[in-house]
């Protein structure tokens, strides 16, 4: 506890310096700099904007209270991480939740690491923080990858060596872009998984995505059943969706039950009843963006 303590006031110390404007440290050749690049400093909230470069561009307002219920309880575990703008004036790089979750419950500081960056790395910083923090939705990642290509001008295998993921995966997000606008808001909605989205991407005609979108979603088809979807269009050019075969030794609640199921989380929803009546639920996933998903919608239900 004591230490705990004292590295508090080590902060409040470091906080009390940066507002002296006889020590407005704007680079690392600064004095004073070394004592407060790479500490953990208390920042007055109000000295904080947001960042403009921030690659999430929506916040589940469910979350934040949840996050801002366990701020108020334990306090912040891991720091924000900052750029100073001028004297006692901050952008932040990473950590919007929090700060928003911050201000929700009324705090005045919080602490924060402090980055003396520009705008481009700042916007590099940002990006690749996120990328790494895996809880973007699959579209919010493939915009960040490409605002990487567009501003930083970074290659994929640049952007590979930069968050530590093979250069196919950038290439299976990016594609992603190429969906159109309403399938990609599905995705972000939680409608269709990535999976869903790397079948469709297969078809070229974006009418034709949206006719298979709307197919997936109705017939709650999952991501096999859409790539085989899509390979009999490529060879038929119709749209035939599998027919699928109900199981008829279920009860009619554990029928009904099992659609509810498959329409909220996108797939087929396997279940299995023994003659005693115990039973097993099976949700799959086909990929790490996919389980994410899912465990997402779980915990919404919550």
């Amino acid at each position: 506890m004591a230490k705990a303590t004292k590295k508090q006031a080590l902060g409040r110390g470091l906080s009390a310096l940066l507002k002296d404007p006889g020590n407005d440290i704007q680079s690392a050749q600064d004095k004073n700099a070394d004592k407060v690049i790479g500490n953990i400093v208390e920042l007055d909230l109000s000295t904080i904007e947001v960042n403009p470069f921030q690659p999430r561009t929506s916040f589940n307002e469910e979350t934040l209270r949840e996050l801002a219920s366990s701020i108020k309880e334990l306090g912040i575990i891991q720091p924000i991480t900052v750029r100073k703008l001028g004297f006692n004036k901050y952008q932040l790089v990473s950590g919007e939740r929090r700060f928003r979750a911050s201000k929700l419950i009324g705090l005045e500081t919080i602490p924060a690491y402090i980055r003396i960056a520009n705008d481009q790395e700042s916007l590099e910083m940002a990006l690749v923080e996120n990328i790494q923090r895996q809880d973007l939705d699959p579209i919010e990642v493939a915009l960040s990858y490409q605002r990487l290509i567009d501003e930083i001008n970074l290659t994929q295998e640049q952007m590979s060596e930069r968050v530590g993921k093979k250069r196919s995966t950038i290439t299976n997000y990016l594609r992603l872009l190429k969906l159109d606008p309403i399938i990609q808001t599905g995705i972000r909605d939680g409608f269709i998984s990535m999976g869903h989205g790397r079948a469709i991407i297969n078809i070229e005609d974006q009418t034709i995505q949206l006719d298979i979108y709307e197919k997936i979603v109705s017939n709650n088809l999952s991501v096999r059943d859409t790539e085989a979807l899509v390979r009999n269009y490529n060879t038929s050019k119709e749209i035939t969706v599998p027919t699928k075969k109900e199981p008829e030794d279920l009860p009619k609640y554990i029928k009904k039950g099992v659609k509810e199921f498959s329409e909220y989380f996108g797939h087929k929803i396997d279940v299995k009843v023994s003659s005693n009546g115990k039973g097993k639920i099976t949700i799959p996933f086909h990929s790490e963006e996919d389980f994410i998903r899912i465990k997402k919608l779980v915990q919404r239900a919550k």
